[in-house]
């Protein structure tokens, strides 16, 4: 629970050292049991570097609103030690599950609550968006967007555990739709 290194944080590097003068973008796949979190530097949409991937994980034996706090005080530390450009958080989608859907839905708000304390721009893309702009395939399955993340930041091995690498995903999306007031040019 909380972030691994002491907090809740369990964290994955790419094995590159942090470029400066790059725009930071972080990624989050919301969730209230584990938030996949990526960070990513970019100069263009041609030179996107992955700096960590990491997640956040609360207990299932918590009650609910100390698991949001939790999040909301993990992600805070996270924002304090990256200090993002750009956030992309996924939108939701849910065709069957309620329960699932309202407990992500919960720290979800969270999570962009805490994004606006920290007056960090957010995108949010759709599964379908997300997965139209890394593949070209907004049906894409995990395994061709995983493919096409690791070629795309040169990885020799797909991210783990997979809300992490889809929080990467995320991260790169900022590089590709990123805001009008973005210094990051094509």
């Amino acid at each position: 629970m909380g972030l691994g290194l002491g907090f809740g944080l369990r964290l994955g590097f790419s094995g590159r050292k942090p470029y400066t003068g790059f725009m930071r973008i972080v990624g989050i796949d919301p969730g209230l049991a584990t938030i996949g979190l990526g960070l990513v530097e970019a100069a263009s949409v041609h030179d996107i570097r992955c700096v960590e991937w990491l997640t956040i994980s609360t207990n299932a034996g918590v009650a609910t609103a100390e698991r949001l706090r939790e999040i909301h005080d993990d992600l805070g530390e996270f924002l304090r030690k990256t200090t993002p450009d750009l956030v992309v958080v996924e939108r939701l989608f849910f065709a069957t599950n309620a329960k699932t859907a309202i407990d992500v839905a919960q720290a979800r708000g969270v999570i962009l609550l805490t994004l606006a304390e920290h007056g960090v721009p957010v995108i949010e893309p759709s599964p379908l968006q997300l997965k139209s702009a890394i593949t070209g395939d907004g049906r894409a399955d995990k395994r061709q967007v995983q493919d096409m993340l690791m070629q795309m930041l040169k990885l020799t091995a797909t991210p783990k555990p997979d809300d992490a690498a889809d929080a990467l995903a995320l991260a790169v999306y900022g590089t590709l739709h990123r805001n009008a007031q973005s210094p990051i040019t094509k």
